[in-house]
C-alpha cells in the first residue's frame, strides 16, 4: 500500500474501498430477469432471460401489410387425442383403370393425355376390332335390305290404297242405283197389292209386282258383296302389314351390333368404332396403351384414372385405443411436405378384426383435398381427437412456434416491438400445443408470420435499426455504444479501477 495511504486514518480507507466497490458495479452490466416488458412480470426460468436488445421493431402499418397476428396465450381444455402414423391412399372406387372391352382390339386414337382431367362419360380411347367390323357390315346390309323393302311395301300399300278407294266409289254406286230400284219396287208392289186385295186389279200382277221388288233386293245385295271390293280392300291390309314388318326389319337390323356394344358398355362413332369412355371423373394418373398398339384379349390395359379430391389417409390404432375412436370422429394429419398445416377429416373405415400380435386394427379417414396437395403414398401423423379432455392448461397455436438453434421460440408483441421468448412445449391436440413454461396467460404471441420475423432478426433486428446504422450523418461516438451506461461513467470507473 502507498505511504499516503498508510498515513490516512482507517476511516478514510473505508471510504476510498467504498468508492471503489460502488465505481466496479456501476461498471460491470448484469441481466435483468424481466418479462420483456409483457405483462410487467417475471420469466419463469433463466431460459426465458432474452435480451431485450433482440426484439424485431415493426410499426403497426407494417405489421398489418405483413399480415402479422397475434393473439392471446389462453389456458383451456384441449381434447385428448390418439396419436398414431400411416400414409395417404386413394379411395377404393377412385381408383380405376380403364381396359380394353373387346378381344383383338386396336388402338385407333387417344383422347387424352397423362395428367389430364376428364369427366365421367368422356371419350379417351377409340378402339376397333374385326369381329366389330364384321358385325357392322352386316348390321349395314340387312338395314339396307330392310330399308328397299320398306319402300316396296310403301309403294304396295299406296297402290291398293287408289284401288280400295276406286272400287269403293264404283260400289257406291251401284249400291246408290239398285237401293232405288228397291225403293220403286217397294211402292209398286205396295200399291198393287192394296189394289189387288180391293178387287180392282187382278192378283197377277201383284204377284208380278214382287218379283220385281225381289230382284231390285237382290241386286242391292249384290252391289253391297262387290268382290273386286273386298279384293281391293284385302290387298290393302296385306300391303299395311308389309309395311309394318318392313319397318321392324329396320328396327332388327342394327339390333345383334348394338345389342354387343351395349354388353360391352360402350358406344360406336359414325365409323363403327368402340369409344372407351371415362368411368370415373378424374385425373389420367397414367397411360400405358400407344397408338396402333394391339390387344389379344379383352382387359388390356390403356390408362388409369384417380379422382383425388378426397383421399384416405389409412392408420393402425392399438386394441386399447379402440375404445377412443369410433366412426365420424374429426382427425387431424400432418404430412412431412407441409408441416405447418394440419389437414382435417372424419374416420370412415374402422376394422372389424384386430390382427395377428401386433393387437392393431386398421383405421381409414376419408380427408378433403380439392387443392390435390395430398398424393397418394405420402407419409403421414394422424391424431384421432376424441371427447376426453385434459384439465386447462396454458396452449398456442402450433404455427407461433419457431425453430431456432434447435430450441423453440415464439415472439411476444410489447407494443411495436415482437420479443423473442424461449418456451418448452407438451402435448399436442390439433393445431393446438401445451407450453410448460416461457409465457403466461394473455401473453400476445404471434401466431401468424412468426418466421419472417425470425428471419428478419438474423438480418440483425428492425430495418428502422439498420437504416439508422447505415446513415452517415450517425455519428460515431461513445454514446451510440450498445454500453447500457454512459461514457463517461465507463470511463470514470476505469480510471478508479486503475
Amino acid at each position: 500500500m502507498p505511504n499516503s495511504l498508510r498515513s490516512q486514518p482507517p476511516t478514510v480507507i473505508r471510504c476510498v474501498s467504498g468508492t471503489l466497490a460502488s465505481l466496479l458495479l456501476l461498471a460491470s452490466p448484469a441481466a435483468v430477469l424481466a418479462h420483456g416488458g409483457h405483462g410487467g412480470h417475471e420469466f419463469q426460468g433463466a431460459s426465458e432471460a432474452s435480451s431485450a436488445t433482440n426484439s424485431i421493431q415493426v410499426d403497426a402499418q407494417t405489421a398489418k401489410r405483413l399480415g402479422i397476428k397475434v393473439e392471446p396465450a389462453k389456458r383451456q381444455r384441449l381434447a385428448v387425442g390418439v396419436k398414431t402414423t400411416g400414409q395417404i391412399e386413394t379411395l377404393p372406387n377412385q381408383k380405376v383403370e380403364v381396359n380394353t372391352p373387346i378381344s383383338k382390339a386396336k388402338v385407333v386414337e387417344l383422347l387424352v393425355e397423362p395428367g389430364a382431367v376428364v369427366k365421367k362419360g368422356q371419350p379417351v380411347a377409340i378402339l376397333t376390332s374385326p369381329d366389330l367390323v364384321e358385325l357392322r357390315v352386316n348390321s349395314q346390309e340387312k338395314l339396307a335390305e330392310s330399308q328397299a323393302d320398306l319402300q316396296q311395301a310403301q309403294a304396295d300399300l299406296k297402290l291398293a290404297q287408289q284401288n280400295y278407294e276406286k272400287y269403293q266409289q264404283i260400289a257406291a254406286a251401284e249400291i246408290a242405283e239398285a237401293q232405288s230400284l228397291v225403293a220403286f219396287a217397294q211402292e209398286k208392289y205396295d200399291k198393287d197389292q192394296q189394289l189387288t186385295n180391293s178387287g180392282a186389279l187382278p192378283r197377277r200382277n201383284a204377284l208380278e209386282s214382287q218379283t220385281q221388288l225381289a230382284q231390285a233386293k237382290a241386286e242391292l245385295t249384290k252391289a253391297n258383296s262387290r268382290r273386286d271390293v273386298i279384293d281391293a280392300e284385302n290387298k290393302l291390309k296385306r300391303a299395311q302389314s308389309a309395311v309394318e314388318v318392313a319397318k321392324k326389319h329396320i328396327q332388327l337390323s342394327n339390333a345383334t351390333y348394338e345389342t354387343r356394344l351395349q354388353q360391352l358398355g360402350n358406344r360406336a362413332n359414325a365409323k363403327g368404332l368402340v369409344t372407351v369412355t371415362a368411368p370415373i371423373a378424374g385425373k389420367v394418373a397414367d397411360r400405358e396403351a400407344t397408338l396402333g398398339q394391339s390387344f389379344e384379349d379383352a382387359g388390356g390395359k390403356l390408362m388409369t384414372i384417380v379422382n383425388d379430391n378426397k383421399v384416405f389417409a389409412t392408420a393402425n390404432i392399438y386394441e386399447k385405443d379402440l375404445n377412443k375412436v369410433r366412426n365420424g370422429q374429426r382427425v387431424g394429419v400432418k404430412v412431412a411436405s407441409l408441416p405447418n398445416r394440419t389437414f382435417t377429416g372424419r374416420i370412415a373405415v374402422i376394422g372389424s378384426v384386430v390382427e395377428g400380435e401386433t393387437r392393431v386394427v386398421p383405421v381409414k379417414a376419408e380427408i378433403d383435398n380439392s387443392a390435390g396437395v395430398l398424393k397418394p403414398g405420402m407419409f403421414a401423423e394422424l391424431e384421432v381427437l376424441t371427447d376426453q379432455t385434459s384439465a386447462a392448461i396454458l396452449a398456442i397455436k402450433s404455427s407461433a412456434i419457431v425453430e431456432a438453434n434447435g430450441k423453440k421460440q415464439v415472439y411476444v408483441q410489447n407494443g411495436n416491438a415482437y420479443q423473442p421468448v424461449e418456451v418448452t412445449l407438451g402435448q399436442t391436440s390439433g393445431d393446438m400445443v401445451e407450453v410448460k413454461t416461457g409465457l403466461f396467460e394473455e401473453d400476445m404471441i404471434v401466431t401468424q408470420r412468426a418466421p419472417q420475423l425470425y428471419a428478419q432478426s438474423l438480418r440483425g433486428g428492425s430495418s428502422q435499426e439498420q437504416e439508422k446504422s447505415n446513415s452517415p450523418s450517425s455519428p460515431s461516438s461513445p454514446s451510440s455504444s450498445s454500453s447500457p451506461f454512459p461514457w463517461w461513467m465507463v470511463a470514470g470507473g476505469g480510471g478508479a479501477i486503475a
